[in-house]
């Protein structure tokens, strides 16, 4: 049997230790800052849809069409639409709203590369930090949309998940849209997570599969008007 000597716990000096704890600290504040700041300027944006998708989605593309298109019917209908305020999808989803009624959302964040700004914004947000930005995506908005995309857009969906399984955010729709880019990712979800008891069956409910502009526009009025309707039961409840 071979034994490991357990390593030391380093001795910083003191003034070492005092320059780390100064850097941490600012960093935390920005991060803090970013929070306060964004918050202002979306407590306004009510309600909004957020859209994710690839950055790297070309304008000539299906997706894109479709993106736009939806989010034109989206803001007409009175939803401001927030997107990650880049190229591909979300200046497909900022393009439609900004030609629309309601606001055009952009939470922007900067990157070495890929990230630029489109020139769709009524609100434009820039954020050095993916934690607040991310946090903005869920908070201030009433449905999800999830278009095909990469990375990011995987994490957006799972992060827009988790909240909702574990009754960190209120139920709402988590839409995706592309049948076939999904299908393999579902199947895998359902004989990988489900058949190992990873998730429960309620869960594969919280998303569901819409190709249809006008169905995914119905699901999150219905969706919409029933939050509503809960809230005011409650505050006639409460007696408010």
């Amino acid at each position: 049997m071979t034994l490991y000597k357990k390593l030391p716990y380093p001795v910083l000096p003191e003034n070492t230790r005092r320059d780390i704890q100064a850097r941490e600290s600012y960093h935390l504040l920005k991060i803090i800052s970013e929070f306060v700041e964004a918050g202002e300027e979306l407590r306004a944006i009510q309600p909004a849809v957020s859209i994710y998708g690839s950055a790297r989605t070309p304008e000539n593309h299906p997706d894109y069409a479709f993106t736009e298109s939806l989010s034109r019917k989206l803001s007409d209908a009175g939803f401001a639409v927030i997107s990650g305020g880049g190229p591909g999808i979300m200046e497909a989803a900022n393009k439609g709203a900004f030609a629309g009624r309601s606001p055009a959302v952009g939470l922007n964040i900067v990157l070495p590369h890929e990230q630029a700004a489109n020139p769709y914004q009524d609100l434009s947000i820039k954020f050095q930090h993916f934690l607040p930005r991310k946090v903005m995506f869920v908070k201030h908005a009433v449905a999800y949309v999830v278009m095909p995309g990469g990375f990011g857009t995987l994490d957006e969906l799972f992060e827009s998940l988790t909240l909702v399984q574990t009754g960190k955010t209120p139920q709402r729709p988590i839409i995706l849209v592309g049948s076939s880019f999904w299908k393999g990712l579902l199947d895998w979800v359902k004989d990988q997570l489900l058949m190992r008891g990873l998730i429960s069956e309620q869960d594969l409910d919280l998303m569901q599969v819409i190709d249809s502009e006008d169905e995914i526009i119905a699901e999150i009025f219905a969706q919409y008007e029933n939050r509503n309707e809960a809230l005011e039961s409650s505050a006639w409840a409460l007696g408010l």
